[in-house]
Parts: C-alpha cells; sequence; structure tokens
C-alpha cells in the first residue's frame, strides 16, 4: 500500500488531495498545527466516516518550524510520497507577516528535504510552487521557463522554496518536483481570497446578512481553475520515473471584476450596487497578469484542467448559496448533486 504524507492538509488543496488519494488506496497522514479551537473543517467528512468508509486516514500533530518534529513523523510512518502544501499562503498578509512567511513559506520546506535526508526513507517529494513567483511577469503566457520576479514576501519565500528543491532534486538525487499551479479555487477556499470572498458575500446579501463588499484591485487578472483538478496533477508528477517542474493552469485569464459580473449576474445581481473598493485591501506591490502555459505537463503528465472558469464560479456561487440556507433552484442554478461534498 502506498503511504503519503501531507502538510497542509486542513486546506482547500489537502483536502481535495486526500480524497483524491484515499480513493486510489493510499494510506494518508497529514500534519495539522495544534490550536485552540478545531481548524479540520474540510477533512472533518472523511475523518469521521473513515470506520464506515475503511479510509485509512492519521492526523499528526506538527508545524513547519519545527525540524525534529518533522524528522520524528516521516521516521515513523515512512511516507512512498510527500505532498508539501503547507504555508501561510495569503500574499496581501505576508506584508503584514513577511518573516513569518520567510519561516514557514520558505525554509519549512527546507526543514521537510533535511528530514527526508535525515531519515533516509525512500521517498518521492512534491513542492506547491505558486504563479506568484512571476510577479511582474517577463513574458506571456507564463512557462517553466518564464523567470520569476516576486512581487511579495510570500513570492519571495516561494521562489526560495522552489530553488532549494531543485537544488536537493540535484545534489542528492531525490525525486522532487515543483508544481507551479496558477489560481485554483473552490467551495472549500478560503473566506479571505478574493473568488471565495466574492461569492460568500453574494450568498449573504441575498440572505439579508450582509449589506456592502468591499474589495481592492477589481483589474487583476488571473488563470482561475478548479483545485480539484489540479491535485490530479500533484498526484501525476510524484508517478513519473524522475522529479521535474511543471506549470498546472488552464491558459485562459480573468479580472477581478469579471469573477464578479459573472457571479452577480448568475442571480440576477448588479454588482455595482453592492461593491465597494477599500485602500486596505490594496497589495503594496500589484501583480497584475498571470496566465499559464501548461503545454509540458499536458505533453509529460497527460493532464488537462477540466472546469473551465464559468462552471467554476457556478460551483461556487451555489455552495455558498447552500451554505446560507438557500435553495439555487429559485435563481435557476442547478443544486449541487446529494451525497456530494462540494
Amino acid at each position: 500500500m502506498k503511504r503519503a504524507f501531507i502538510t497542509g492538509i486542513t486546506g482547500q488543496d489537502g483536502s481535495y488531495l486526500t480524497e483524491f488519494l484515499l480513493e486510489k488506496g493510499y494510506e494518508v497522514h497529514g500534519l495539522i498545527r495544534r490550536s485552540s479551537s478545531f481548524n479540520t473543517d474540510r477533512i472533518d467528512h472523511i475523518y469521521r466516516d473513515r470506520h464506515e468508509t475503511g479510509a485509512k486516514l492519521f492526523l499528526h500533530y506538527g508545524d513547519l518550524s519545527d525540524a525534529s518534529n518533522l524528522n520524528r513523523i516521516l521516521r515513523n510512518i515512512k511516507p512512498t510520497e510527500i505532498y508539501h502544501l503547507g504555508a501561510q499562503s495569503h500574499v496581501r498578509v505576508s506584508f503584514d507577516m513577511p518573516e513569518y512567511t520567510a519561516d514557514v513559506s520558505g525554509t519549512g520546506t527546507t526543514r521537510i528535504l533535511d528530514a527526508i535526508l535525515e531519515s533516509g526513507i525512500h521517498t518521492k517529494f512534491y513542492q506547491a510552487s505558486s504563479s506568484e513567483m512571476y510577479g511582474l511577469v517577463q513574458a506571456v503566457p507564463q512557462s517553466e521557463t518564464t523567470p520569476f520576479y516576486p512581487r511579495s514576501p510570500y513570492a519571495c519565500a516561494k521562489v526560495y522554496a522552489y530553488w532549494i528543491t531543485v537544488n536537493y532534486r540535484e545534489a542528492y538525487n531525490l525525486h522532487a518536483s515543483n508544481g507551479i499551479l496558477f489560481n485554483h479555487e473552490s467551495p472549500r477556499r478560503g473566506e479571505t481570497f478574493v473568488t471565495r470572498k466574492i461569492t460568500r458575500a453574494l450568498a449573504k446579501i441575498l440572505a439579508k446578512k450582509q449589506d456592502l463588499l468591499f474589495l481592492g484591485n477589481l483589474d487583476a487578472k488571473r488563470d482561475w481553475g478548479h483545485a480539484k483538478d489540479y491535485v490530479e496533477a500533484m498526484w501525476l508528477m510524484l508517478q513519473q520515473p524522475t522529479g521535474d517542474d511543471y506549470v498546472v493552469a488552464t491558459g485562459e485569464t480573468h479580472s477581478v471584476k469579471e469573477f464578479l459580473e459573472e457571479a452577480f449576474s448568475m442571480v440576477g445581481v448588479q454588482y455595482e450596487k453592492f461593491v465597494r473598493l477599500d485602500p486596505q485591501y490594496l497589495r503594496p506591490t500589484e501583480v497584475d497578469l498571470l496566465i499559464g502555459d501548461a503545454s509540458k505537463a499536458e505533453r509529460q503528465l497527460k493532464w488537462k484542467a477540466r472546469v473551465g472558469f464559468k462552471e467554476l464560479v457556478r460551483l461556487m456561487v451555489v455552495a455558498d448559496l447552500e451554505s446560507e440556507g438557500l435553495d439555487p433552484r429559485k435563481f435557476g442554478l442547478e443544486p449541487t448533486p446529494k451525497g456530494v461534498k462540494p
């Protein structure tokens, strides 16, 4: 039986990856931070039903800032695959917490790579790299050969994590891969990220629980896909004979304003009545345009994004309407199928 270890298992990507791997018969181990409150909402349905479903899911307390803890966990579970998704992943917050972001999102990767070497385990390693590394883009679209130009502490930390992964691959012959993932969303996206902030606010506005939505730069353009598609690309990278680096993207770009228009128009509402611009949500340095060239992943991994922009927005709107107790059918939208976790 293959055994996977996932950092960031409680996040959007971690939860979808967990479901994906369990369906393939993996034993899955996840790293979770100790907290005074529960922070496992996205995987609770898996953990709760594991005795009925037979899902082999195990959670371990730890932190990416604690090297000895990471070393001990890897020695004990001896994973055949490691998916390193954990990070301080909010770009705007990284300007307020640059040192913490560098330590967790950057140096945390080194701690795991060192733990692999020190524990002597034989494993394959996946590093969650980011399209934010391209920053002030040097080419359109962006591919594996496009130079990085990071524009935030988060992006700088991710550039370090990218290159330390390449360095360990070449220096120690590790099976280590970087997935340069462009923006990927879902109904499980964190509520402070702009796409989920939009769909959640829309549902609350319709439920009469919120009056206005405050946003920053509406002109920023992003390449948005569905996280469920992207976790499959992660897995495919670790099934290759050797480690490598891949861009994972849809090849389309849309602005925040387009996302707004699409979401609000689905329920027959004009966003202009409810949206206000707030300077506090502007970044000190902005990334204006991201669009990925995933031809290498399509060619070598046989991977391609399946969920398009409009369908992604629809899925998120429907899920948030349902979370507020609203029937999507009243707005001409198909509800989430029964028994399906959005």
